[in-house]
């Protein structure tokens, strides 16, 4: 006598993620950069940017760092705070990506702490040596309401992203930790550095 078993709820349940997950991802356009991504975040594209004004960012090291310097590069600057789970994911990759020795991309990575005091006990911490590192603290270059206060970048998520192109563009953003050492992460790079972008 075979007996069948009516489907358990977790069984349901998964196969409903799962289905989900898979309706989720978007499809890749015939052209366009290579689709780069996790289960929750995607890579967003910028219609109609501006170029990024020169605004001269604290560097935690002295001096500061300017965004239009590198025009010609590509450069991925990555917003972050101490308090950020994700970001302490993430700022070891970033940095991991920073030694990796690619002379066409530039990363930068600027705290937006209000107490400055907090961001180089952190840095040391996670041993960032790789990283160029920036100071934000009162919304100088990023802000929640960019809309109401016209800033070069908007933070629609915890860590966040832009890549600039070698345009001085902002071609898109990430919102989450994302694994930049990826071969996903390596083709988006690739196919902006040709200047596919715009």
């Amino acid at each position: 006598m075979t007996v069948v078993r009516a489907p358990t709820r977790r069984a349901v349940v998964a196969g409903m993620i799962g289905a989900g997950a898979t309706l989720a991802m978007p499809v890749r356009a015939a052209s366009g950069p290579p689709q780069f991504g996790t289960i929750r975040h995607q890579f967003t594209l910028v219609q109609g940017a501006y170029p990024v004004p020169p605004v001269a960012i604290p560097s935690l090291a002295g001096g500061a760092l300017d965004l239009t310097a590198r025009k010609g590069r590509l450069v991925l600057v990555n917003f972050w705070a101490t308090w950020c789970a994700a970001c302490r994911t993430e700022l070891p990759m970033l940095d991991r990506l920073a030694a990796s020795g690619r002379s066409d991309l530039a990363i930068i990575a600027v705290s937006t702490d209000r107490n400055r005091a907090l961001v180089a006990p952190y840095v040391k911490q996670l041993k960032l040596r790789h990283l160029a590192i920036g100071f934000d603290p009162g919304g100088l270059v990023s802000r929640v309401d960019a809309a109401e206060v016209r800033t070069p970048f908007a933070l629609y998520g915890m860590p966040i992203s832009f890549l600039i192109g070698v345009t001085g563009k902002v071609e898109g953003y990430m919102t989450g930790e994302a694994d930049w050492l990826s071969a996903d992460a390596s083709a988006l790079f690739d196919y902006y550095a040709t200047g596919a972008g715009r």
